[in-house]
């Protein structure tokens, strides 16, 4: 249980600043990810579309906050 969110919130952004991203690296992932999910039929999906409404509702409730 977080107690003191100001103070959590603080450290993520002190750590974030000493740690900057590492593009290649998380393209790296991103691609090895990605061919993870081909070999196992997961990608591309059989339709596109399917799940979209929860997508939607998902991005509503992400947005608004």
């Amino acid at each position: 249980m977080i107690k003191d969110a100001k103070y959590l919130r603080a450290w993520e952004e002190e750590r974030l600043r000493q740690s900057p991203a590492d593009y290649r690296r998380n393209l790296r992932i991103f691609e090895e990810l990605m061919e993870l999910a081909r070999k196992l039929k997961a990608w591309p999906p059989k339709d596109p579309m399917e799940g979209i409404e929860v997508d939607i509702e998902i991005a509503k409730i992400i947005n608004t906050v």
